[in-house]
C-alpha cells in the first residue's frame, strides 16, 4: 500500500499556519501580510497528510446543505505527498491538472478541503491552503511556470464576458484546447472581484497582472474597458465568434430596507467601497470623500468576509470607530454534537479584521442579532443609526422591540451580499433570468436558451467563492468544447 506523506507525520509534527505580521505593523499598508514557512517546514506540513483511504479533503460533497471538501477536487494527498518528499515539480503536476490558479485560491479561498481532513476529527487538520500558496509560488519563483502555448489550433472563435475567476477558467480551459478566446472585461482591469472586490492586503493585485501576462503569452486575448451590453454591441459580439459565455457575475448589491437610505450620501454598498480603495491604492491617490473612512465613525451592516474586508479597509484608512452588524446569532466557539465532521464548522470565525479592530479599538467590533432600524441625520448628514435586535422566527427575521440603540455614524457601508446579476446583459444577449436574479441555464449545465450562448460563475450560481466560480468555468469550458468540436477532451 502506498503511503501518504510520512505515515506517522500527523502525529509527529503539529499543525503550523503561515504567520501574519502584527497588527499594529500591517494596518499601515496594504501589501499582503500573511508571511509563509520556510520549506522544510512546509514539507513537514505536507507530511501531516496521511493515508486516511477515503480522502474525503477532495470530495465536495453536501451535507446538510453545505458543502465540504474542494469543489475542484484537487488532488490533496497526491500532491501533499511530492511537497513533502520535496518532488515539487510532479507537485505542481498534480496540482495543475484540476486547478487553473492556486495562487488565488491558496490566498482567498476558506478551505473546504480543511474542514473534511480527517485529521480534524480528533485534531488539527493539514494545512493544505498554505501548502497549494507554497507549491504555486514556489513555481513562480523557479521558472515552472511557463507559457503552454497550444500546438493546434480548432479555428473556433470564443468570446468571454467577464474576468473574474469563471470567465478566466473558462478562457484558460478553452484556450488549451486550441480555441481562440477573447475575454471582454469593462473595467480598466481584469478580474472582477479579484481585482475590485477583494481588498490587497488579502490578494496583491500583482498577482492578477502576473497571472494575465502568463495567459497572454499563452494566447488569449483580454480587452478592457469594453462593456459588452452597454457601449459594446451583444448581436455584433455573437455574430463574430462561434460561441459566447457570459460570466458577469452578481454584481447586484442587496439593499436595506431602511427608509431615506437612498437620499443619504453617508451610505454606501461595500463594492464600491471596496473598488474605491483599491482603485486609489492603484493610482496612488486617496479614495472621494463619500466612500472614505478617515475620521469618520463607521457601520458596517454585514458579518460576512465581504464585511471583514470593509472593517480591515476602514482601519486602514483611519477611521474613527467601526462597528460591525450582523443579523445571526453568534456562532458556537466549537463543534456541537449536531455539527460533527466532516460537516462545514458552523463554529465562530474571527478574521483578520475583526483581529485588527480589536487590537485598535479594544475589542471585536461584530454586534450579532441586530440590524439598522432607522438612519439619524443632522444638518442634511447622517449622523447616527438606530439599531434594533432581531430574531429568526418562522417567517425569517423579526425586529424585537424594545431592544432599540442609537450608534454614531457618518459613514454606513452595507455588505449583505448580492441579489443576482445586472438585468442589462441579460437584456442585451436575450437571455432569461430565474426568480433569483441569476442566468437560466439548462438543467445541470450552461447552455442558456440563446444558441450559442453559454453562462458561468456567480451569474449562473449566484453569489459564491472564488473556487466555486473556478469550478464553474471548467465546466462550462467542456460544455462548450463538446458544442464547437461535437465531443470534449476538458475533464
Amino acid at each position: 500500500m502506498r503511503t501518504v506523506g510520512k505515515t506517522t507525520g500527523f502525529l509527529k509534527y503539529r499543525r503550523r499556519e503561515n504567520a501574519e505580521a502584527p497588527e499594529a505593523e500591517r494596518i499601515k499598508d496594504y501589501g499582503e501580510f500573511r508571511r509563509g514557512l520556510d520549506e522544510d517546514d512546509r514539507r513537514c506540513q505536507a507530511g501531516r497528510c496521511m493515508d486516511c483511504g477515503v480522502p474525503m479533503c477532495q470530495s465536495a460533497m453536501k451535507l446538510c446543505g453545505m458543502v465540504t471538501g474542494c469543489p475542484l477536487h484537487n488532488l490533496i494527498p497526491e500532491w501533499n505527498d511530492e511537497i513533502y518528499k520535496g518532488h515539487f515539480g510532479h507537485a505542481l503536476a498534480r496540482l495543475l491538472k484540476t486547478s487553473n490558479f492556486p495562487e488565488f485560491t491558496g490566498r482567498v479561498c476558506p478551505a473546504l478541503c480543511e474542514k473534511a481532513c480527517i485529521n480534524g476529527m480528533d485534531g488539527d487538520p493539514v494545512t493544505v491552503r498554505d501548502n497549494e500558496l507554497f507549491l504555486i509560488e514556489k513555481a513562480f519563483s523557479d521558472g515552472l511556470m511557463k507559457p503552454r502555448t497550444p500546438a493546434l489550433r480548432s479555428g473556433k472563435k470564443v468570446a468571454v464576458v467577464g474576468s473574474g475567476p469563471a470567465g478566466l477558467a473558462v478562457a484558460d480551459q478553452l484556450n488549451r484546447r486550441g480555441h481562440c478566446v477573447t475575454v471582454y472585461e469593462r473595467e480598466d482591469r481584469i478580474g472582477g472581484l479579484l481585482m475590485y472586490g477583494i481588498p490587497n492586503m488579502k490578494l496583491d493585485k500583482s498577482v492578477i497582472v502576473r497571472r494575465q501576462k502568463l495567459m497572454e503569452a499563452e494566447g488569449v486575448v483580454f480587452r478592457t474597458g469594453c462593456d459588452v451590453g452597454g457601449g459594446a454591441d451583444f448581436a455584433e459580439l455573437r455574430k463574430e465568434h462561434d460561441a459566447v459565455v457570459l460570466c458577469c457575475g452578481a454584481k447586484k448589491p442587496r439593499s436595506l430596507n431602511v427608509e431615506g437610505l437612498d437620499r443619504c450620501g453617508e451610505a454606501c454598498f461595500a463594492v464600491d467601497y471596496l473598488k474605491a480603495s483599491t482603485v486609489a491604492l492603484l493610482k496612488g491617490g486617496d479614495a472621494p470623500p463619500g466612500l472614505n473612512a478617515r475620521g469618520r465613525n463607521v457601520v458596517i451592516v454585514g458579518g460576512g468576509d465581504t464585511g471583514n474586508d470593509c472593517v480591515a479597509t476602514c482601519i486602514r484608512q483611519g477611521c474613527k470607530s467601526v462597528v460591525q452588524l450582523e443579523m445571526t446569532p453568534k456562532p458556537p466557539e466549537r463543534r456541537t454534537a449536531d455539527n460533527p465532521w466532516p460537516q462545514w464548522p458552523k463554529v465562530l470565525k474571527t478574521d483578520y479584521g475583526q483581529r485588527e479592530a480589536a487590537a485598535v479599538f479594544g475589542s471585536d467590533p461584530r454586534v450579532f442579532e441586530t440590524t439598522v432600524k432607522e438612519l439619524i441625520a443632522a444638518d442634511g448628514k447622517l449622523k447616527a443609526v438606530r439599531t434594533v435586535m432581531v430574531r429568526f422566527g418562522e417567517h425569517g427575521p423579526e425586529q424585537i422591540p424594545g431592544t432599540e440603540k442609537e450608534i454614531a455614524c457618518d459613514l454606513l457601508i452595507t455588505a449583505a451580499g448580492f441579489v443576482g446579476c445586472e438585468e442589462y446583459i441579460a437584456e442585451a444577449s436575450g437571455v432569461a433570468l430565474t426568480k433569483r436574479g441569476t442566468a437560466e441555464t439548462a438543467p445541470g449545465g450552461y447552455a442558456t436558451s440563446v444558441g450559442g450562448v453559454f453562462c458561468a460563475g456567480d451569474m449562473r450560481r449566484g453569489q459564491s467563492l472564488v473556487v466555486w466560480a473556478v469550478a464553474e468555468g471548467r465546466r462550462c469550458a467542456a460544455e462548450v468544447d463538446e458544442f464547437l468540436m461535437g465531443y470534449t477532451t476538458l475533464t
